[in-house]
C-alpha cells in the first residue's frame, strides 16, 4: 500500500475526488494538486458553490429533475412545448438532450429502467407518476428516449403497453448510424437497426 504524501485532509480530498465518475486515483491526485495550487482561484469558490448547491438542491416534484427549485427550471419554462413529454432514464440523459438543443419540451425522469434480474420492477421507478401525469393533461406525444439496452427496451415495451388505451402518440428515438459514422466500423446490431429505421428522402 502506498504511503501518504500529504496530510489527512488532502488525502481525504483525493479519496473523495477519486469517487467521481471518470476520475481514478491518479487523476484524482492531479486534480487535488491543481486545486491546492490554485486555492483562491478554484478551491475556495468550488467549496462555496458545493456548499451553496448542497443547501438548495431539490428533486422536482413534477418531472424528477435535479435543480435548486421545485418545480424545476425546465418545468416552469413557458417557452417549452407542453404537448410533448420526453421520458428519460435519469437526469444525466435529460441534461444530454438539453445540450443537443434538439427539442423544447417537458421531461419525465424514470429514475432507472425495469430490470427483473436486479429486482427492479414498476414500483421502483417513477412509472405511476408518468401514467398519472399524461392522463387528462395537454400532453399529445410521449417520446421514449431510453437507452437501447435490454432493460431499456423492456421499459419501452412496458410503457407502450400502459399507454396503449390513451389517445397519445408514443414515439421512440431513432437508432442506427451516428452522425459522422462510417458503416465499416459499426457493429451488426447498429447496422440492422439503421436499416429497419430507414426514412424516405
Amino acid at each position: 500500500m502506498p504511503r501518504a504524501v500529504a496530510g489527512p485532509e488532502i488525502e481525504r480530498l483525493i479519496q473523495l475526488l477519486a469517487r467521481l465518475p471518470g476520475l481514478g486515483p491518479r487523476s484524482a491526485r492531479r486534480a487535488a494538486l491543481h486545486l491546492v495550487k490554485r486555492r483562491e482561484e478554484l478551491m475556495q469558490p468550488l467549496a462555496a458553490a458545493i456548499a451553496d448547491a448542497n443547501a438548495k438542491i431539490e428533486i422536482c416534484s413534477i418531472c424528477g429533475n435535479v435543480d435548486t427549485r421545485d418545480p424545476c427550471t425546465v418545468c416552469v419554462d413557458p417557452m417549452r412545448d407542453p404537448s410533448i413529454l420526453v421520458v428519460v432514464e435519469n437526469v444525466a440523459d435529460l441534461w444530454a438532450l438539453e445540450r443537443a438543443v434538439a427539442i423544447a419540451c417537458r421531461y419525465h425522469v424514470l429514475g432507472g429502467t425495469l430490470s427483473p434480474l436486479d429486482g427492479i420492477g414498476p414500483d421502483d421507478l417513477n412509472l405511476a407518476s408518468l401514467i398519472a401525469r399524461v392522463q387528462g393533461s395537454e400532453i399529445k406525444e410521449v417520446v421514449l428516449a431510453l437507452n437501447s439496452t435490454v432493460d431499456g427496451q423492456t421499459t419501452v415495451h412496458y410503457i407502450t403497453d400502459r399507454l396503449r388505451d390513451t389517445n397519445l402518440k408514443v414515439t421512440r428515438l431513432a437508432s442506427g448510424v451516428p452522425v459522422g459514422g462510417e458503416l465499416d466500423y459499426l457493429d451488426e446490431g447498429t447496422l440492422s437497426a439503421a436499416i429497419r429505421a430507414r426514412t424516405l428522402l
